[in-house]
């Protein structure tokens, strides 16, 4: 395969030793795309970064060194996703250290989808996994896709919620897409790779660093309107994710717990600080509602809210019947009667039914 000279330079910017996402982000301003970096003088480098910086610029980087980033790009399902591309995450040039570009392993259409990420404990109880694959597979019905970071516990079983709802999952990890971490997820990470996405900023070969986990965790929460904590002690680093969260000004929730219970207190600390207390996925979408802007795209390609209006009649009906009079999917009826409900057209009832309001 003939490869774009453009995702040459763009790899190779990437690669460069010492070269840091602020620097590189300067000259990109400074000279507009990386081809034009590398064709820049050394005088000119200079004027932007440090000398030591542009000298290894200029030196270059060679193409054994590009070559194995090129070889994965070219199986099928593979993706590099740069700052240029229409399909990078609009959602993370709004934080502060957007990566340069993105190694992408499945559905390149959730990198843009409405998401929300749910994280919390690796050593998490059997009701704290329970709960995180329920509200994940609801908020996944209602057309959210479910951000996390593939670790054993509150992660996987938000993954496998999410993979089983409308919206699917992404999980972003601290590795290289050539190595899983943990390896006991490897068949998790597989199921991911073919209906949902896989997502790092790391080059491949890297192994998990420690000090890779809580950088990922930026991206966990840039790429989400707002972060769930279902179960984390105080030393959880699903802390660091709702910090990041609340300084990108994303919504953070918590699952309250039993007060003895180590697993709680992490939660029971972000609600201290502020954070929104839920008991279902329905307090998170109502909490969101606006924001949720490709939701209601995704559910206005299936039809009007009038026409769902005329299906719904006068009398309670169920969301099944309802699918079955519109021909609407389930998670695009889930974000048109949110809709209607937020602009107070119809009403929930007990039993999940709904009805509309004369």
């Amino acid at each position: 395969m003939n490869f774009d000279v453009s995702l040459k330079a763009w790899l190779a910017l990437s690669l460069t030793r010492g070269l840091g996402g602020e620097s590189a982000r300067l000259l990109l301003k400074e000279f507009g795309s990386p081809d034009a970096v590398f064709a820049a003088s050394i005088g000119s480098l200079k004027s932007a970064v440090k000398a030591d910086i542009a000298a290894e610029i200029k030196k270059g980087i060679a193409d054994e060194a590009i070559a194995p980033a090129l070889a994965w790009f070219e199986e099928p399902g593979n993706h590099i996703v740069t700052l240029a591309d229409s399909d990078y995450p609009q959602a993370l040039l709004n934080i502060p250290d957007p990566p340069l570009l993105l190694y992408v392993k499945g559905r390149l259409d959730l990198l843009n989808r409405s998401a929300l990420a749910i994280v919390g404990s690796r050593n998490a109880t059997p009701q704290g996994m329970h709960n995180a694959e329920a509200f994940a597979k609801s908020l996944s019905d209602a057309g959210l896709c479910i951000i996390s970071g593939l670790a054993h516990g509150i992660d996987a079983s938000a993954h496998g919620g999410a993979l089983r709802g409308a919206g699917s999952s992404i999980a972003i990890v601290g590795t290289g897409l050539d190595k899983v971490y943990p390896a006991a997820n490897r068949d998790l990470a597989h199921v991911l790779a073919q209906q949902g996405t896989l997502v790092s900023e790391f080059p491949l070969g890297t192994p998990p660093l420690a000090a890779n986990f809580p950088r990922r965790n930026r991206l966990i929460s840039g790429m989400s309107l707002g972060c769930l904590v279902v179960e984390a002690s105080l030393q959880s680093g699903s802390l660091i994710t709702a910090r990041l969260a609340l300084e990108q000004g994303r919504e953070v929730f918590a699952i309250p717990g039993s007060i003895h219970a180590p697993q709680s207190k992490g939660c029971h600390a972000l609600l201290k600080q502020g954070a929104k207390l839920v008991e279902t996925a329905q307090d998170i979408l109502e909490e969101l509602g606006g924001q949720l802007v490709a939701t209601t795209q995704l559910a206005s390609s299936g039809g009007s809210t009038s026409a769902l209006l005329d299906h719904l009649g006068y009398d309670p009906v169920d969301a099944d019947t309802l699918c079955a009079r519109s021909g609407l999917t389930i998670a695009e009826l889930s974000a048109m009667l949110l809709s209607l409900e937020l602009e107070g057209r119809i009403s929930a009832l007990p039993g999940g039914l709904y009805q509309r309001i004369h």
